[in-house]
């Protein structure tokens, strides 16, 4: 069975996955949220296809017969999708909650078709972290404080991701011309990166390659 996806926020058109694409492609997301140093954009399409395959998945091992050595197969196999799935989510949600001043004023200063890197759902559940966290704060400690210290900024009080880190990743297609900061000199150098080749490189200077799935963290 295929699944559609489209393959540009805001684009009419539609890219059509097999199955094992498509798990192919959420394992990607999983791979790359799990080694970014910040929140990556929301990938909900594929979060919802996947769901909807698990279903499928699951109503074929209803109806299949019973004592068939397949059966415990594709049993392990959805077992091994819903880990990857679930994985993926909570890797988000840990980054939201780690993260939460700075991932909602991303979203509240992105620019108008830029795709936001939360779920309806994610953002739901940031906002209301941010509250409890400042409801908490007040009824703990800041009543207790004089009134010039009751307020907190969270954007200051909360580090930012760490986009200096250093991140593996694979080349999936080639890139030329890759500006590139040195550790321990005053100017910067320019390589290419060949298809397939595996590198340790500064998250920051491959940020825009990640989100356009040129390369892949591992």
């Amino acid at each position: 069975m295929a699944e559609l996806l489209d393959s540009d926020a805001g684009s009419d058109v539609e890219v059509v996955l097999t199955p094992a694409q498509l798990i192919c492609t959420l394992e990607e997301a999983w791979m790359n949220e799990k080694f970014s140093p910040e929140l990556l954009e929301s990938k909900t399409e594929i979060v919802e296809c996947v769901m909807e395959q698990l279903e499928h998945m699951e109503e074929n091992l209803k109806r299949a017969k019973q004592g068939d050595l397949k059966i415990s197969i594709h049993r392990m196999e959805v077992e091994r999708i819903r880990y990857v799935l679930s994985s993926y989510l909570r890797c988000r949600l840990r980054k939201i909650e780690k993260y939460f001043p700075h991932v909602l004023e991303k979203e509240k200063t992105r620019a108008e078709g830029e795709p936001s890197i939360l779920s309806p759902e994610e953002f739901a559940f940031a906002k209301e972290y941010m509250a409890n966290t400042e409801n908490h704060l007040k009824n703990v400690a800041l009543r207790h404080m004089p009134p010039n210290l009751q307020k907190v900024e969270f954007l200051k009080a909360v580090p930012k991701p760490n986009l200096d880190a250093f991140v593996f990743l694979r080349v999936k297609e080639r890139q030329e011309n890759i500006m590139v900061e040195p550790e321990h000199e005053d100017r910067d150098y320019v390589i290419d990166l060949d298809e397939n080749s595996q590198h340790l490189i500064r998250y920051k200077t491959i940020a825009p390659l990640v989100a356009s799935g040129a390369v892949q963290l591992i």
